[in-house]
C-alpha cells in the first residue's frame, strides 16, 4: 500500500478457539480486509510482543472482522524480502520479533496459526506478498546473511529511502516466485496477493527533480542481448511477465487458490476522460488493466480511496470504468479496496457515512463483486465509530 501508518494500535485481548469450519469457498461477495504487518501498522502491534500476545491481537482482528461479516483476510507475511513464518527461503521478519532472522521464542507459525483461526471464524486467508521491496525505513535490524541485502546486493539497488529488487532481474522473478510457490505448497491459503508496488513510486531529489530507477545495467545488457523494446516497455514487459508467471505457477500447483491484485485505482490518467492523477501505467510499469484482460488473475481490487464527489478522481467512475474492463465473458471479479484508513488521523477525508455509500455503489454494478478495506487498524480503534456504520451497510443486503 502506499499509505504508512504508524504508532500503537489498541486491541483487546480475545480467547482463541479451536477450529471449527473449513475455509469457504470463494463468496459470492468478497468482503476483506487487509492487515499489514510493514513498520507494525497493524500486526503486531510492536515488535517487542509475547508470542502469546501477537496471537491475542491477531485473534481479536479475526474477530472483529467475523463480527462485521466479512469473509476474507489479506495478511502481509512478505513485507520486505523477509518472512512472517519460517521459511526456507528468506529470514524471519524483525517487524515480529524485532531482530530479522530471530524467530518466535517460544516457537510458533504465525501464518500457520492464521490459517486455522481465520477458517474457524468462517474467514479466507490470503497469502499477502511484496515481490520487489528490499528495505523499507521503517526497518532498523542488522539485515540477516540470508537476506537479499547481504547475500546478493548485486540484484538490489537504494532507491529514495527504500532498498529495492530489480524487477528486470530474472534472478529477482526467480526467487519471489518461489517464496510464493512455497506458501502455496505448504499452507492451506485460500488465496495470493499482491497489492500496488511493482516498480517502486517515483522518488525525488532536493530540486524536485525526478529520480530515475537505477536498472542501467540490466536494460543495457537487454540491448546488448538484441532487445528491441523501449527501457519503458522493457519495465512494463517484466512485471507482465512476472504476473503472469505467478498466475500460471499458482494454478499448476493448487487450482483452487485465488490470485489477484490491488493496484493503484488509476490505470491512466483520462480513462475515463474526467479521471486525472498518478499514472500507475507510466509510472510503476503496471499495466493491470492487461492483466485482467488476459486473465492473469481472478479478482482485481483496485484501490479506489477518493471520495464519490472528487470529480477528476470520481469513486463510481472508477468503479464502473473497472468494470468495464473486464471482457472475459465468464468475467473477473472487481473488487475495489476502500480507504477506511481515511476517517481519521492526518490523512483524514473520508466519512464512515462515504464508506457505506461506496458500499451500497459496489452492489449495485452487476459485475462488481465486493470490496477489500485498508486497513485493521481503524477497525480495531473504532475511528468515528466505523464499525457501526460498516457493520449496517454490510447487513443490510448481505
Amino acid at each position: 500500500m502506499l499509505i504508512t501508518l504508524t504508532g500503537l494500535m489498541v486491541m483487546t485481548a480475545c480467547v482463541s478457539t479451536s477450529p471449527t469450519a473449513r475455509s469457504p469457498h470463494i463468496p459470492h461477495e468478497l468482503r476483506g480486509l487487509w492487515v499489514a504487518t510493514v513498520d507494525n501498522a497493524d500486526w503486531p502491534s510492536s515488535r517487542d510482543l509475547t508470542p502469546e500476545q501477537q496471537r491475542r491481537e491477531l485473534v481479536a482482528i479475526f474477530d472483529r472482522a467475523a463480527a462485521l461479516h466479512l469473509n476474507a483476510i489479506f495478511l502481509q507475511i512478505r513485507p520486505a524480502a523477509d518472512a512472517l513464518y519460517p521459511s526456507p527461503l528468506e529470514p524471519w521478519s524483525e517487524y515480529l520479533t524485532g531482530k530479522m532472522g530471530k524467530a518466535p521464542e517460544p516457537f510458533y507459525d504465525p501464518l500457520a496459526f492464521a490459517v486455522t483461526e481465520a477458517h474457524a471464524r468462517g474467514l479466507e486467508l490470503h497469502a499477502w506478498f511484496n515481490p520487489f521491496r528490499a528495505h523499507h525505513p521503517s526497518g532498523t535490524s542488522e539485515p540477516d546473511p540470508r537476506h537479499v541485502l547481504r547475500a546478493h546486493p548485486e540484484r538490489v539497488h537504494p532507491y529514495g529511502p527504500f532498498v529495492w529488487m530489480d524487477p528486470g532481474d530474472e534472478d529477482v522473478q526467480r526467487e519471489s516466485l518461489a517464496v510464493i510457490v512455497d506458501v502455496v505448497r505448504r499452507y492451506d491459503v485460500d488465496g495470493v496477493h499482491l497489492d500496488d508496488y511493482f516498480y517502486p513510486y517515483p522518488e525525488h531529489d532536493a530540486n524536485g527533480q525526478r529520480i530515475d530507477f537505477p536498472d542501467i545495467a540490466l536494460w543495457d545488457r537487454y540491448v546488448a542481448a538484441g532487445g528491441r523494446l523501449s527501457r519503458e516497455d522493457w519495465r512494463r514487459d517484466n512485471i507482465n511477465r512476472f504476473v503472469r508467471e505467478l498466475y500460471t505457477t499458482v494454478k499448476s500447483i493448487r487450482p483452487r487458490v485465488v490470485v489477484g491484485i490491488s493496484p493503484f485505482g488509476i490505470w491512466r490518467p483520462g480513462n475515463p476522460a474526467q479521471i486525472q492523477g498518478f499514472d500507475a501505467w507510466s509510472d510503476l510499469y503496471a499495466d493491470a488493466r492487461l492483466w485482467l484482460q488476459q486473465g492473469w488473475v481472478d479478482y482485481m481490487a483496485p484501490q479506489l480511496y477518493w471520495g464519490t464527489d472528487q470529480r477528476e478522481q470520481s469513486f463510481p467512475v472508477l468503479l464502473r470504468w473497472w468494470v468495464e474492463q473486464d471482457k472475459d465473458k465468464d468475467g473477473r471479479r472487481i473488487a475495489p479496496g476502500l480507504a477506511i484508513y481515511r476517517v481519521s488521523g492526518s490523512s483524514r477525508g473520508l466519512s464512515a457515512e462515504e464508506i457505506a455509500r461506496q458500499i451500497g455503489l459496489i452492489r449495485e454494478e452487476r459485475r462488481a463483486g465486493g470490496f477489500i478495506l485498508f486497513s485493521a487498524r481503524t477497525l480495531m480503534e473504532d475511528c468515528e465509530r466505523i464499525n457501526a456504520v460498516l457493520g449496517a451497510a454490510i447487513e443490510a443486503e448481505r
